[in-house]
């Protein structure tokens, strides 16, 4: 279920005040554990570190991501390939 439209996108003001500081290309790390926080235009050029679960994985913000969440961009789960007897052979055959 998504935000009403009433409230607005959700915004972590930390992060907003952090980025409102930083001059732009600057190379600062910033790790945040807020997955649900929305991408503002403001954040543009920044790289952000996200948090999966595990590890912070680099998140650069382009113009594209605006207004997605920052969740959308670090994986939690780990894809394995499906495999078994068949995909094996199908490897070897490559």
């Amino acid at each position: 279920m998504s935000r009403s439209l009433k409230k607005g996108p959700y915004i972590n003001e930390r992060l907003a005040k952090k980025i409102e500081n930083l001059k732009p290309g600057d190379k600062t790390m910033i790790k945040i554990w807020d997955r649900a926080a929305s991408i503002t235009p403001a954040m543009v050029g920044f790289t952000i570190y996200v948090h999966n679960g595990k590890t912070h994985v680099p998140v650069n913000i382009t113009e594209n991501q605006v207004g997605h969440k920052f969740g959308e961009f670090a994986p939690t789960r780990k894809f394995v390939v499906h495999g078994g007897k068949m995909a094996k052979d199908q490897a070897k055959a490559k």
